[in-house]
């Protein structure tokens, strides 16, 4: 298995867990788009790990929620680079409330970001994965698309809501040769997480430790976050395991916080 030469669009990739996916992906010698809100980070992002090699990337500007931006994005890649064959649908955000003062307006805009984007982003890559008969599409969900969490009403939802749009993906995919599946992990010490420390310690009136201690990494097995490179790992085995073997599944990466 490998993904040489394979051309794969990243959303949200310029940081986090979608760079890392992108490094891995780039490692293998993949052709990474490095899809983000803004183009300079993007870009920056893609000139680094072309620098790596031995794959390269481009970057690009992309909003998830805006159909007519994804839609010229996709076609953008496909002028440029010729087909598509992964799509990692990896932006997000994360706003906690307790469900009682969740405003309306914040909890469309998350939706909006983890649902719409995935459909949308899927949308206008299928046609192309169709025509050339294979592809892969791998959602960003997480442990919260297994269990619930306080003040995570809407990242909750949306998160169990991609296990059931991969399912679909991969019903009408499979006689095309078109793969989804959904990767779910535990926390990672990126910047969102970093940022509900603080948040959640005020929401539920505790220490930003117990936060961490109880609340993140209560439920594992060794009091340990889940890794970035943890996440690219599995995301490669998905993007390049060849057959319909792997399909309408979701793989929990969580030190143990949820078994299946």
């Amino acid at each position: 298995m490998n993904l040489t030469d394979k051309v794969c669009i990243i959303t949200g990739s310029a940081r986090g867990i979608g760079r890392a996916i992108a490094e891995r992906y780039i490692a293998d010698g993949a052709w990474v788009v490095i899809a983000d809100l803004a183009l300079k980070d993007a870009q920056a992002t893609a000139d680094e790990l072309t620098a790596m090699g031995p794959g390269k990337a481009m970057g690009l500007a992309m909003n998830v929620t805006d159909e007519a931006a994804v839609d010229a994005g996709v076609q953008k890649v496909v002028d440029t680079w010729g087909r598509i064959d992964v799509l990692v649908s990896n932006a997000g955000i994360q706003i906690v409330h307790k469900l009682e003062d969740f405003p309306f307006a914040e909890w469309k805009k998350l939706l909006s970001i983890h649902l719409d984007g995935a459909f949308l982003t899927t949308k206008a890559c299928l046609p192309h994965m169709y025509k050339a008969g294979s592809g892969s599409v791998i959602f960003m969900g997480s442990v919260h698309s297994k269990e619930a969490s306080p003040l995570k009403s809407a990242y909750v939802t949306a998160k169990h809501g991609l296990l059931g749009l991969a399912r679909v993906i991969s019903k009408e995919g499979a006689a095309h040769g078109v793969r989804a599946n959904v990767i779910c992990p535990g926390f990672v010490k990126t910047p969102l997480v970093e940022k509900q420390i603080p948040e959640q310690a005020k929401e539920l009136g505790i220490s930003e430790e117990e936060v961490v201690n109880k609340v993140m990494l209560g439920q594992t097995v060794d009091q340990e976050f889940t890794t970035v490179e943890d996440v690219a790992e599995v995301a490669w085995i998905f993007a390049a395991f060849p057959t319909n073997a792997l399909t309408g599944q979701s793989l929990v990466v969580s030190h143990g916080w949820f078994m299946e």
